[in-house]
């Protein structure tokens, strides 16, 4: 974060030279059109991106409801070959993550459709399979051309808006995810009924159809998707200069940056970076065994293959309604720790509660809403949290895709640990899970007092320095100050 007399009083910063009254708009602006602006910005950026993002997560999760309808028995996933088809996803995101971040910040936003359609036609590829090596390779190539997608609309979404407004806004985004994984249930039970139609079994259709769904969004997208700021139209020119103005003063000014593979590797150095990809793997593990696992855990209560689906729901909408309030909360504080451990503590509730297994169902059921609520919430702040104190540019869309696409190292345990041999108790899979949940907030805690000491030695270091020399500040600049 910018010093208090940077950002609150709105001071603009110039590297290498003073402030000048040329620069355009100055703080402090008009409350009433930083509103309208406010509210315009979320009226145009956040819903197109969300509807992507929704479409997005039917893809990367309709794995799991396929299993149960019949994909298991014909293509012989005997032994750990589900697992390893959720795994090979994730390998994906692994490869491709960071130079798929660069290459949207290099082509811009458009090359989100890009990736979506070819996604798209991976996902229809996975309905069309006949044995389970083909899954495995549509699988893994799913995977890469999704690999830049949530880094890239991640990125997008704050450039647009100041670093306390980031949180709030990334986390409605965020429920897209959370939500598909409700809609998911319910429209995995309605593709069903298409079994046996045209020959092909109710699990084919769940990918045929939603494949089919994400191409024609992407063809659709292509042509309202927002742009970067300063290139954007969508707004009028005063509310443009506006938008650039406090996005400078918040130290979010546009520069031209040159992009190297040496850059990237440099940027890579950042100890902020690996400290955020351990916070973000510690509760990414237990996200993606809700979207993988959770209707054969539900199965296992009881619920016949539908009914299993549908128990999805609530369970979603619970940690997406959660995670918005606390979210809310967390920047109205403007403290990120104190509810990422938070979120940790309602996580390691639920996993508790699953690892015990207690004799009544109900219960049980009542941990998958602790996990839900937990990993929802400090899932973003892991994201955001560090985004913000990356500095920004090219820094901070590698810094994304670093911590979202490293950060699956969860997703690689989580489709490891919940062995078919423990169906439906699973008790590896949550044990495990609540062991890297540990991890996280021993990771969280090393973060917030790295930023805490950095922040004190650079006011020390301010003391002994003239007035602000700032400009594009970033996280290396003596102006910068870390958000705790």
């Amino acid at each position: 974060m910018v010093t208090t007399s940077a950002v609150e009083k709105g001071l603009a910063l110039n590297e290498g030279r003073p402030p000048s009254c040329d620069d355009g708009l100055q703080p402090p602006f008009d409350h009433v059109a930083e509103t309208k602006l406010k509210c315009k910005l979320d009226v145009r950026v956040l819903p197109i991106l969300w509807v992507l993002y929704l479409v997005n997560f039917l893809d990367r999760a309709n794995i799991g409801n396929a299993k149960i309808q019949g994909m298991q028995e014909e293509l012989n996933l005997i032994g750990q070959r589900f697992n390893i088809a959720v795994w090979v996803f994730n390998l994906g995101y692994l490869v491709a993550g960071v130079p798929s971040a660069v290459a949207f910040k290099r082509f811009g936003p458009k090359s989100l459709c890009v990736m979506m359609f070819f996604w798209g036609i991976m996902v229809i590829g996975c309905g069309l399979v006949k044995n389970w090596a083909s899954l495995v390779a549509c699988r893994l190539l799913e995977g890469i051309t999704e690999a830049g997608f949530i880094a890239g609309a991640a990125y997008l979404v704050g450039a647009y808006y100041k670093k306390d407004e980031y949180l709030s806004r990334y986390v409605l985004f965020s429920t897209a995810g959370i939500v598909a994984g409700a809609v998911n249930g319910f429209l995995s039970a309605l593709i069903a009924k298409m079994g046996g139609t045209a020959g092909y079994a109710a699990w084919r259709w769940i990918f045929i159809v939603e494949g089919l769904i994400t191409c024609t969004v992407s063809a659709a997208s292509w042509f309202i998707m927002i742009p970067f700021p300063e290139h954007s139209t969508f707004l009028k020119v005063e509310e443009k200069e506006l938008l650039l103005a406090r996005l400078k003063a918040d130290g979010e000014d546009v520069i031209d940056e040159e992009i190297s593979a040496r850059r990237v590797l440099h940027d890579l150095k950042d100890w902020k970076i690996w400290v955020g990809v351990a916070m973000n793997m510690g509760v990414t593990e237990s996200a993606n065994s809700i979207s993988n696992f959770q209707p054969t855990i539900l199965k296992g209560l009881g619920y016949t293959a539908t009914g299993a689906q549908v128990h999805t729901i609530p369970v979603y909408l619970a940690g997406a309604a959660f995670s918005v309030v606390f979210a809310y909360l967390s920047e109205f504080v403007g403290r990120r720790y104190i509810f990422y451990l938070f979120g940790w503590a309602v996580l390691s509730i639920g996993l508790t509660i699953e690892i015990v297994y207690p004799k009544q169902p109900g219960v049980r059921y009542l941990g998958m809403f602790f996990i839900a609520c937990g990993c929802y919430l400090a899932m973003p702040i892991s994201i955001v949290w560090v985004a913000i104190n990356a500095g920004k540019g090219y820094k901070r869309a590698v810094t994304i895709g670093a911590i979202i696409n490293f950060g699956t190292a969860g997703a690689f345990v989580s489709s490891n640990v919940f062995l078919l041999k423990e169906t439906p108790r699973f008790h590896t899979g949550f044990s495990v899970g609540l062991s890297l949940a540990c991890i996280g907030a021993m990771a969280a805690t090393i973060f917030y007092s790295g930023c805490r000491l950095g922040n004190k030695r650079r006011d020390e270091r301010r003391a002994t320095l003239p007035g602000a020399d700032g400009g594009n500040v970033g996280d290396k600049h003596t102006d910068f100050r870390y958000s705790l």
